[in-house]
């Protein structure tokens, strides 16, 4: 499938002069005093440490208060959302960048998170490589490039010589674009990229799947010597991937999040041997050219094997729901920045359990300041708009057990 039309007028800007890394992040020890850091902040009524909060939280820093942000937060359950999601294909809104700049900013100006996340979707790098997919309302997405056999993984494009400004000339308009909004919103700016294991599960099943058969079975033939496709495929995917994350950071992304959404099909073992490898050489390729961005790596359903991802290489774990905060925190111990993780389905509660969710969670993680708030997955479609913004207030006014009203 062809980029859209309407969004290839952007190649000239494409041309741009060599990045320069965001000179805003903060190399001084970390904040532990919220009034130390209220006296250094503050300018004209403007609190300016909101502006990298999420940033310095994501590097391990102790910071001022619990920053929040909330995978799926552009999405269908809010109303202006639907406006558009009702009327365009999913392919059009997220690469059309007057779209998918608008739906990125419509979450940020309603509820004021402490991140502005890209709208796309992790299947967006994937022509890249000559891998095919569409959206299908209704169906999701199904993608009809075959991957079974070596050979199918060799027909691929080279990894190495991905040429995104060409090939995804959307990406630097979108992330420019946002990055001035970032800034002039004071908060930080999330860039995205789906996981190798995630993304070649997707590909060599076609769609969404139950059991996650047909990867399952190039797994096992992979172990028994009959064949190395999968192996392949997922090291051609991982160069594509870990290039694409540092492509989104030299457009403007201020931190990088890495999800595996099918960390749930694997078993310890197969991800020790298939999905780890992959996602660590990734990230590896963006830590050793960015060493300074941050990059949050999350496994949705993989917490059975939370304490085999204490060594990505991220700065930062985000956890599921599955997990407790506390448990999850005792596991990966109290060096390794920790994300997440309140069941997203609280949103549909009252505002007092919504509330009393949002101090569980910060309290279990250590207490304000020492993670960053999510959701174990994604805002699910239905969720009350306002459910939204109180989790997203109560973050910000917690100050710890000894202070809460």
């Amino acid at each position: 499938m062809k980029v859209l039309t309407t969004v290839t007028s952007f190649s000239a800007i494409a041309s741009a002069s060599a990045f320069t890394p965001p000179s805003f992040i903060r190399s001084s020890p970390a904040l532990h005093s919220t009034t130390e850091t209220e006296a250094i902040t503050n300018l004209n009524g403007v609190n300016t440490g909101d502006r990298d909060i999420l940033v310095r939280c994501a590097l391990g820093q102790q910071v001022e208060r619990t920053p929040v942000w909330l995978m799926r937060q552009a999405g269908r359950y809010m109303s202006a959302f639907r406006q558009y999601s009702d009327k365009y294909p999913f392919r059009e809104r997220s690469e059309t960048p007057s779209m998918a700049i608008e739906l990125s900013l419509q979450c940020h100006r309603s509820y004021g998170m402490d991140g502005i996340i890209m709208f796309s979707d992790i299947l967006t790098p994937l022509p890249t490589l000559g891998i095919d997919f569409d959206v299908i309302k209704g169906t999701g997405p199904v993608i009809s490039t075959k991957i079974r056999t070596e050979e199918d993984v060799q027909q691929l494009k080279d990894a190495d010589k991905v040429n995104f400004d060409e090939t995804l000339p959307f990406i630097r308009e979108i992330l420019g674009s946002l990055s001035k909004e970032a800034e002039d919103a004071n908060t930080s700016l999330i860039g995205f990229v789906g996981a190798p294991f995630t993304l070649a599960a997707y590909t060599i099943e076609g769609k969404s799947s139950k059991h996650c058969l047909q990867t399952k079975k190039l797994m096992m033939a992979d172990e028994n010597g009959s064949s190395k496709a999968i192996s392949q495929f997922l090291d051609k995917i991982a160069i594509m991937i870990g290039n694409y994350g540092c492509h989104q950071i030299e457009c403007g992304a201020q931190v990088i999040q890495v999800f595996e959404s099918w960390a749930h099909q694997m078993t310890p073992k197969q991800f020790e041997e298939y999905g780890k490898p992959a996602a660590q050489k990734a990230i590896k390729i963006i830590k050793d050219k960015y060493p300074d961005v941050p990059v949050i790596y999350f496994a949705n359903g993989g917490s059975s094997y939370l304490e085999l991802q204490k060594d990505m290489g991220a700065d930062m774990i985000a956890v599921d729901w599955s997990v407790d905060m506390a448990q999850a925190r005792k596991i990966l111990g109290p060096d390794i920045p920790i994300s997440g993780n309140i069941d997203p389905t609280i949103l549909f509660g009252t505002k007092e359990q919504i509330e009393q969710s949002v101090r569980d969670c910060i309290d279990k993680a250590g207490g304000p300041g020492k993670h960053l708030l999510n959701l174990g997955h994604g805002v699910m479609q239905g969720t009350p708009e306002e459910a939204v913004g109180w989790l997203v207030d109560e973050c910000k006014r917690y100050k710890g057990k000894k202070s809460v009203e």
